[in-house]
């Protein structure tokens, strides 16, 4: 049986994961799984009669297709194939169905569509987690017919929409799942902050709801289900707390602590001219991570010395169809122009993992984090990865530009990518299309052979970027979205750390420089011990930037140097950890408390 819904004037604490701290107060937006939910508004007591006729007439239309539909299979293929439309009218005409749709209107005083979806969700959610596979398809079929209904239906007359709280209005996603694509297209105007039935902390869209600043809980038991959209809520990204219909009190409290939070970041923005250097004047830059061009008023605002990590695999893929060379050139350009007269780094396209597919493949992956990611797929498909080098250095020309290469495991994929760019350079030399001669090439150190030949990588290129999120997960051999190992992975684990010294070393030996735009750079509690390894940059999200700055001017270089020296000859996850977060709450605990 379907469960029910919470009650609409009981306050109701939900438990789950925090994995991106913030506290915000909203309406719910419920979005399920299979369909795109209609918009939702609430509906004076005095149209419930019309809005149930909207619903009975958008049946009726539905019904004369199905059967026009079932007509015509019939006549082309025969009656057994005809049959599978007989049962998309018989879920059609479902008569519990309807009544629950009717009562939920009279109920909730929503608008029909939005009751007819919340109800069907409802209905495919308990089917899918059936344990019988038979049963559990049987959630597309309903999914058909139910899109199908909601395609009906007439629009409602204006007057009807008595208080519209919609996605075009600030809202609270209530969802049993993201993808990293949804948590980066969302608008963040908008959508205040989002809580999943799934999900871990190490994901990478709850990595990417962390950089960019976005309180998110996952792990809430059958949210969907119970939870209605509308629902006045506050999202607490510090516990994991989701509180439905909070009291007077309860909203009293979560104020003043957003205040306290507020008042302690006050202060902060003074500091945005300043320069980013330890007590004792040792110098680090600190840049930006950013998705799309569209974000660069936040990068200058938030006073970054540049964009260490411009994720290209959203622009690219998000649409659905790559932009081609010019379209690129234009969005790179303004990058460039925009961070003046500081670097920008452009990523080349980091598709495939727990990000973006490139392109779908005629079967899944066994294995996605060890398959055709990174710059295998660039290298693999060598049109479109010209297209993105050519955009990169045609922009080249409108400011100072770097081109990074993801995943690259060892020195012959390098050799390759750097091979391509030249190939790109020589066609633009022949078009007489002017581009940077000394464009910045450098390549991220994500898996641990690509630490361990530091030195080798470093005579072919110009810097390197620790992506310390994948790093860690194949250094210790642990997928980070795996519930069941998700424990064992640790920024701090030993061989971690001494990975990062090794990359370090290397390029200063090189005489290159090393950054770090992974979210460990984000953590508070580790910048003494980033700062004491000798990372040259770090690259964050441009909501933690501020914070970052002033934890690097309230420390002491060679107290952290010395510090990490402690570290490397640490046994033990915790005791790095310990030695990091006890000089960091000692120099900025207002920061962290």
């Amino acid at each position: 049986m379907p469960m029910a819904l919470y009650s609409s004037n009981e306050e109701i604490i939900l438990s789950g994961t925090a994995v991106s701290p913030g506290l915000v107060f909203a309406p719910v937006h419920v979005i399920g799984r299979g369909m795109i939910a209609p918009d939702v508004y609430e509906i004076k007591e005095y149209y419930v009669s019309n809005e149930i006729d909207r619903f009975k007439a958008a049946v009726e239309v539905t019904k004369h297709q199905l059967s026009d539909i079932q007509k015509k299979i019939e006549a082309i293929s025969g009656e057994q194939e005809a049959l599978i439309f007989e049962a998309h009218l018989m879920i059609l005409q479902d008569k519990s169905l309807h009544t629950k749709v009717i009562n939920g209107i009279e109920q909730r005083l929503q608008n029909a569509e939005f009751v007819y979806y919340a109800v069907i969700q409802t209905y495919t959610e308990a089917i899918r987690r059936m344990n019988d596979p038979y049963l559990s398809e049987r959630a597309v079929d309903i999914e058909d017919v139910a899109q199908r209904v909601l395609r009906n239906f007439i629009s409602a007359e204006p007057e009807q929409k008595a208080e519209e709280t919609n996605p075009e209005h600030k809202h609270i996603i209530v969802a049993y799942d993201l993808t990293p694509s949804d948590t980066v297209l969302m608008d963040r105007s908008q959508t205040l902050g989002f809580a999943t039935e799934q999900g871990s902390v190490n994901s990478h869209t709850a990595i990417l709801a962390r950089s960019l600043g976005i309180p998110a809980i996952v792990g809430i038991p059958d949210a969907v289900m119970k939870v209605r959209s509308l629902t006045h809520i506050i999202l607490d990204g510090y516990s994991g707390k989701v509180i439905l219909n909070p009291k007077p009190e309860t909203i009293k409290k979560y104020r003043k602590v957003q205040r306290n939070k507020r008042e302690r970041e006050d202060g902060l923005e003074e500091l945005k001219e300043s320069k980013t250097q330890t007590v004792d004047n040792h110098r680090i830059v600190l840049s930006a991570n950013i998705e799309f061009d569209h974000e660069l008023p936040l990068v200058e605002r938030a006073g970054a010395e540049g964009i260490g990590l411009f994720r290209t695999e959203f622009y690219l893929l998000g649409g659905g169809e790559i932009p081609d060379e010019n379209r690129q050139t234009k969005v790179y350009s303004d990058v460039a122009a925009g961070v003046q007269p500081h670097l920008a780094i452009i990523r080349t396209l980091d598709a495939g993992g727990d990000k973006l597919p490139a392109e779908p493949l005629p079967e899944p992956e066994p294995n996605p984090f060890l398959g055709w990611r990174g710059i295998r797929v660039s290298l693999a498909r060598k049109g479109m990865f010209k297209d993105q080098l050519r955009a990169i250095l045609r922009a080249s020309v409108h400011g100072r530009l770097g081109v990074m290469f993801p995943l690259v495991s060892g020195l012959k994929e390098v050799i390759q990518a750097k091979d391509v760019l030249k190939e790109c350079m020589d066609e633009l030399h022949k078009e007489d299309i002017p581009f940077n001669e000394k464009l910045e090439v450098g390549v991220m150190i994500e898996v641990p052979s690509a630490a361990i030949m530091a030195d080798s990588l470093a005579k072919e290129v110009d810097f390197f970027s620790i992506g310390t999120n994948d790093l860690i997960q194949y250094t210790v051999a642990v997928d980070r979205v795996n519930k069941n190992v998700s424990s064992l992975y640790k920024p701090t684990n030993p061989a971690v750390i001494r990975l990062i010294q090794m990359t370090v070393d290397a390029s200063h030996d090189n005489g290159i420089w090393t950054g770090m735009c992974g979210e460990m750079a984000s953590d508070l509690n580790l910048t003494p011990l980033l700062v004491g390894l000798g990372v040259d940059e770090l690259s964050v999200g441009t909501h933690q930037l501020p914070k970052i700055k002033k934890a690097i001017r309230s420390l002491t270089h060679s107290d952290c140097q010395a510090m990490s020296k402690e570290a490397l000859k640490a046994r033990y996850s915790h005791e790095i950890y310990e030695l990091s977060q006890g000089m960091a709450h000692d120099s900025y605990h207002f920061l962290i408390d």
